[in-house]
């Protein structure tokens, strides 16, 4: 980012307006929702600005722009109507020690103002640096559609009763009943009925110190999706916007983690192959611990944590210790690689069967036992089946059918570095090796017909192709 979003506090501070025009005046008109002091700095005013003064709401200065004069000025707002007298103004201001927007010269803006959406005291602002005006509005309309127009006087309510439940509830149950007053039907409500009924009804949750809803599971498992961070479902990004602490594996996409609250404290707790500096029986301990002390955890896992992520040691682990846990289900990295080669995991007609397998069982010892699933009307997916190739071939040459099986293979599926090679199962281990096929990857296995694959067999040289 060039310029970083953040909020000022503008009530009963200063803020300057060079100019008496339209652009001034239309700055006037964003300054006029807050709280701050105005002060207008031209020969003459537009009638706009001209009612204003009269009625007291802005202060009308005809006096020399001086960098005296704007000195104490947090904020300046330059729109005089001619670019070089503009230009010449932030220079003063600068002088000043004041941040300067120059309307329509975002190269001599220290502060710019956003598209806002506007539901006080919840505000929205949309920037794009100067770059898409048009395209902050159209966003600004989108938001404007979503939030409903009492949106403002329910958060003002919460604002209004934070106190008295500071007072009666543990930070935990606080959580709780933020949540049931967002994220509920009380929100349905007060849009419907305005702040009365949902006010009393507030104040009896507090009072009573019971919340209606249920509050989810302490422990969230959150499938991140198979590589890219808008892959990630809503349920996943709402718990994350919820959790205090988030335990994330070697996989997860960083940007995955931006979606988080900010305060939210962040472990890494992934293994990369052949390291164990955190093993599964130390990973399982800190999601107890930190569940015990109240905290709303979420254990974040690349793919599905139902789908070979040891999601169910963990879940063990948090019900032997008396623990309530939720599982949001995420997009497993068979489905995502399979999207990234524009195919499908089932297809009517051709293939009903779908086998999601592992290259190495729990003991270390072999591989699984799913070559006999391996049909002509059937897909076999491997999960961590790099290493473990060699394996897979033997399987496949001692089942009598190598020649017949193709390969497809998918590295960091949905990810900018992701690679993908096709080729025969005979070639399958050179051809991993050739294509710099590496874990994270999923290895597709599917039978052809026979009399096809007799015809390849005798035919020229198999191809390899790496995209």
């Amino acid at each position: 980012m060039k310029t970083f979003p953040m909020f000022l506090t503008m009530t009963d501070r200063r803020v300057v307006i060079l100019g008496g025009a339209e652009q001034a005046t239309q700055k006037c008109r964003l300054m006029l929702k807050t709280d701050a002091r105005i002060e207008v700095f031209a020969p003459r005013l537009d009638v706009e600005l001209q009612a204003l003064a009269d009625a007291g709401r802005i202060t009308h200065r005809t006096g020399p722009i001086t960098a005296d004069a704007l000195r104490g000025a947090p904020l300046v707002f330059v729109g005089t109507g001619c670019p070089g007298v503009d230009a010449a103004l932030h220079a003063v201001a600068s002088d000043a020690g004041a941040l300067v927007n120059v309307v329509d010269q975002p190269d001599l803006c220290d502060a710019m103002t956003p598209a806002i959406v506007d539901r006080d005291p919840v505000v929205v602002a949309i920037g794009t640096e100067g770059t898409a005006p048009v395209l902050a509005r159209q966003i600004k309309t989108t938001l404007e559609r979503m939030l409903d127009p009492r949106l403002g006087d329910l958060a003002a309510l919460a604002g209004r009763l934070r106190d008295y439940a500071a007072r009666r509830l543990e930070p935990g149950q606080r959580r709780d009943l933020w949540r049931w007053v967002f994220n509920g039907p009380l929100r349905a409500r007060h849009a419907r009925d305005g702040d009365v009924p949902v006010a009393r009804a507030i104040k009896d949750a507090i009072r009573s110190g019971a919340v209606p809803a249920a509050a989810p599971a302490p422990v969230a498992l959150v499938g991140a999706g198979p590589g890219a961070s808008d892959l990630i479902t809503l349920r996943g990004v709402l718990r994350l916007q919820e959790a205090d602490v988030i335990f994330y594996d070697r996989l997860v996409d960083p940007g995955v983690l931006e979606l988080a609250r900010r305060d939210a404290e962040r472990v890494f707790v992934g293994k990369a192959p052949g390291c164990h500096a955190w093993p599964q029986d130390k990973i399982n301990a800190v999601i107890v611990a930190a569940a015990k002390q109240g905290r709303r955890v979420v254990r974040l896992k690349c793919g599905d944590p139902g789908v070979f992520a040891r999601g169910a040691e963990e879940a063990q682990a948090l019900q032997g210790a008396g623990l309530d846990y939720e599982v949001v289900p995420g997009v497993t990295a068979a489905s995502g690689a399979a999207a990234a080669v524009g195919g499908f995991l089932t297809e009517r007609g051709k293939s009903d069967t779908l086998v999601l397998t592992t290259g190495r069982c729990a003991d270390g010892n072999g591989i699984p036992d799913w070559v006999t699933h391996l049909t002509r009307r059937s897909n076999v997916a491997v999960y961590m089946g790099v290493a473990a190739a060699p394996d897979i071939a033997n399987s496949l040459s001692r089942a009598g059918i190598l020649d017949e099986v193709e390969l497809t293979a998918v590295s960091n599926a949905q990810r900018p570095d992701q690679k993908i090679l096709r080729c025969d199962a005979t070639d399958m281990v050179a051809a991993l090796d050739q294509a710099g096929i590496e874990s994270p990857a999923i290895l597709f296995l599917s039978r052809r017909d026979a009399s096809v694959a007799q015809q390849q067999v005798q035919a020229a040289p198999r191809r390899l192709v790496a995209v």
